[in-house]
């Protein structure tokens, strides 16, 4: 077994080799694991075991699958393990928690006084079509999403209680958040490393919506200093080190924050922005554990 800096938890390929090559030219050794390459264990350091002489100084979670509700609480526990080990964690789990979850991303963000829509949260079937009764019209819409979903999958407007999902369509939670009405079919993917904005760009379709996975087209941007601040606030109330914050203008040019993702890709916010991702993210990863060159 080996000794390295960095572990790359996730099955993207090209994420997790941009990024090895970023820690290289850092002087940093990063490897790509699998969840299943973890276990905790009461005999290793730290409780935890895996295909290594001992623990990497960082974790970089860059995805995580879908699975049983016991895979994720373990895999959950195993970050909550190496952080007690004093391994980096970026994201931490109870920032992936909080984004993965789009309710509790948007009470905190409410908490937090951060511009966001509305939304109403339920497992009652017959509670959702009291929302969208009382919410919902062809004029002000209500988009139902997937709770635990992401990019762009299984949305569905909602101008009505007839056009709410199933509850086989929404694994029996129907999340409710207000559309806001934009100049146009476009809304804003801003990325965050460590406080700070490095790479921003304008997701434009021919449809409402606007993510790349639904056949967008993305524009790099330099994001106005109010709405940096606005997505750097909104990473840090969720607790993250990086984050893809998702932002929409309305008519009146306010800006609504829609999500936050814990676990954000860049490939296409890296072609469109023409700013390397990864070597912003594996250079602060390095500034944390005080590997900085």
């Amino acid at each position: 077994m080996d000794v390295f800096d960095v572990a790359i938890l996730g099955d993207g390929r090209w994420h997790a080799d941009s990024l090895t090559r970023a820690f290289a030219r850092l002087g940093l050794e990063a490897r790509r694991l699998r969840w299943v390459d973890l276990r905790l264990d009461a005999t290793a350091p730290g409780g935890i075991a895996g295909p290594f002489a001992a623990l990497p100084r960082a974790v970089v979670v860059r995805g995580m699958p879908g699975g049983s509700f016991e895979r994720i609480t373990l895999r959950l526990g195993l970050l909550r393990a190496l952080e007690a080990a004093a391994v980096f964690v970026a994201n931490p789990p109870r920032a992936i928690e909080a984004c993965t979850d789009k309710s509790e991303t948007s009470l905190v963000l409410r908490r937090a006084g951060l511009p966001t829509p509305d939304f109403w949260c339920c497992e009652s079937g017959a509670a959702a079509r009291l929302v969208a009764a009382r919410e919902a019209s062809p004029q002000r819409p209500l988009v139902a999403k997937p709770l635990f979903g992401a990019q762009g999958r299984g949305l569905r407007l909602i101008c009505g209680p007839d056009d709410l999902p199933g509850e086989e369509e929404v694994a029996g939670v129907w999340y409710l958040q207000r559309y806001v009405e934009r100049p146009g079919w476009f809304d804003l993917r801003l990325f965050v490393v460590d406080g700070r904005v490095v790479a921003a760009m304008r997701r434009e379709n021919g449809h409402w919506i606007t993510n790349v996975h639904q056949g967008g087209r993305g524009v790099g941007i330099t994001a106005p200093p109010e709405l940096a601040g606005s997505a750097v606030a909104a990473a840090r109330a969720l607790g993250t080190f990086f984050a893809g914050v998702d932002v929409a203008v309305d008519v009146q040019g306010r800006p609504w924050i829609l999500e936050v993702n814990a676990m954000p890709a860049w490939k296409a916010l890296q072609a469109a922005s023409g700013v390397d991702v990864a070597a912003e993210l594996a250079a602060a990863v390095a500034r944390r554990i005080g590997a900085a060159p």
